[in-house]
């Protein structure tokens, strides 16, 4: 009997067990996190497969398909500018931005999924660019609002976590079925309903965070607040560089890897198969280690995970170039590649969020986070061109493209140092004014 009592309390302390490693977050966080699930297992589906089937299904060339994949770009640059104002507006705020947003990315990947001519290409992703530079800003925001700085960092964990465990199920489930029916239009089909199905979760169950003012809004005055700020700008400055990088990671790299690693496991390179396991490696690794590694390295500043962050993606672009040019053993390379990246990626994600919400003033947090978001439109506009550009000049620039990218990380962590000296000169003159004042 006695054994019996102690093996029906087991079950429950495991589970006390296994919550106590989760953080102590609000009930809207672990909604909106459990939405965030769907979009990205839909978001998962197309990932991989993007570029590749542009390229080799429909016939566009490199060049055509970055184009297309850059003019994005161009509408979530003008649309993240408008989401500022949505954001912190009475009328609209988080909740309606995110509703808008789920919608016209549902749209898009409708029009995705039949696009037969590069106009329809060109503007299913100018959908697509609309609705994301709506989704992230107000994402952002409304996890900002419900969380102290304490566990702000852990939250933005939290939703990086869901969008990776997404990520690898869909990158997983679509190359099995590719591998089975070979139909990529049906994969565009399923990530417009999972938009769809977002929507719903936003509508029943998020409610608006947007704190309710008396004051009247100067719109002029608030963006001149934001641009005067120069710290803000240099983090703005150096952001771009890790934007520039994420864009190759689902624009150029797959393509790269499809068709120009000689040592593949086809003829001209790994099949979308193989593909997909890298992705889900690379998924795997942050899902398991998110949460841990931003616990481990609360005791470091946002901007010194940021200049660990630089030093990973360099190792990852050195893989991915030894890749192109070891065609005894490119696999090894590749999840090395995968890997470096993997870990660069779980550090940055809740170290900028958090960064940029402890630089933005509460009331000008939609415009903060719209102008940081900025970053990844501006970074999805050259990165794509620019990875398609190299891979349609092989002799030229070809697999060198890599080694560019390494130099340009040099640059990038010079940014973050003049960064960290911004903060730390205005953390001083901060604490002086406090105790003259006192």
């Amino acid at each position: 009997m006695e054994q019996t009592e102690q093996e029906i309390e087991q079950p429950p302390q495991a589970t006390n067990k296994l919550l106590a490693l989760l953080p102590n977050l609000k009930r809207e966080i672990w909604i909106l996190a459990a939405g965030q699930l769907l979009l990205f297992i839909g978001q998962g589906f197309t990932l991989v497969y993007a570029s590749i089937y542009f390229v080799n299904q429909l016939g566009f060339s490199p060049t055509q398909v970055g184009l297309a994949l850059s003019s994005g770009g161009i509408s979530g640059t003008l649309g993240r500018f408008w989401a500022g104002n949505a954001i912190d507006s009475e009328r609209i705020g988080r909740r309606g931005t995110l509703l808008l947003a789920a919608v016209i990315c549902a749209l898009a990947c409708f029009c995705l999924a039949f696009a037969n001519t590069f106009s329809w290409l060109i503007a299913g992703n100018l959908l697509l660019g609309l609705g994301i530079s709506l989704y992230w800003p107000a994402t952002l925001a409304v996890t900002t609002d419900l969380t102290t700085a304490e566990n702000r960092a852990e939250a933005f964990a939290v939703t990086r976590l869901v969008d990776n465990l997404g990520l690898g199920l869909g990158a997983l489930l679509a190359g099995q079925y590719i591998a089975m029916s070979g139909s990529y239009s049906a994969l565009f089909i399923s990530k417009g309903v999972a938009y769809l199905l977002f929507s719903i979760v936003i509508y029943l169950a998020i409610a608006e965070t947007r704190q309710q003012t008396t004051e009247s809004r100067n719109l002029a005055k608030d963006w001149w607040q934001a641009l005067s700020d120069r710290t803000f700008i240099v983090y703005l400055i150096g952001n771009l560089f890790f934007t520039t990088y994420a864009a190759q990671l689902s624009s150029t790299l797959p393509l790269y890897l499809a068709n120009f690693v000689p040592g593949g496991n086809t003829q001209t390179g790994f099949s979308e198969q193989w593909i997909s396991y890298f992705f889900v490696w690379h998924a795997l690794l942050k899902i398991l280690f998110q949460l841990p590694i931003t616990r481990k390295l609360k005791f470091l500043s946002h901007v010194a995970i940021l200049l660990i962050a630089v030093v990973l993606w360099s190792g990852g672009f050195l893989f991915i170039w030894l890749t192109g040019i070891t065609p005894s053993n490119p696999l090894l390379f590749a999840v090395g590649a995968f890997s470096l990246i993997a870990i660069a990626e779980i550090l940055y994600a809740p170290a900028t969020s958090s960064l940029v919400g402890e630089m933005a003033p509460i009331h000008l947090r939609g415009i903060y986070f719209a102008l940081e978001s900025e970053c990844w439109a501006v970074g999805f506009l050259i990165g794509p061109a620019l990875g398609g550009w190299a891979l349609d000049h092989p002799h030229t620039v070809g697999t060198n493209f890599w080694l560019i990218l390494i130099l340009s990380a040099g640059v990038a962590g010079v940014m973050l140092m003049f960064l960290k000296h911004r903060l730390t000169a205005t953390t001083d003159t901060n604490e002086s004014f406090a105790v003259g004042k006192f």
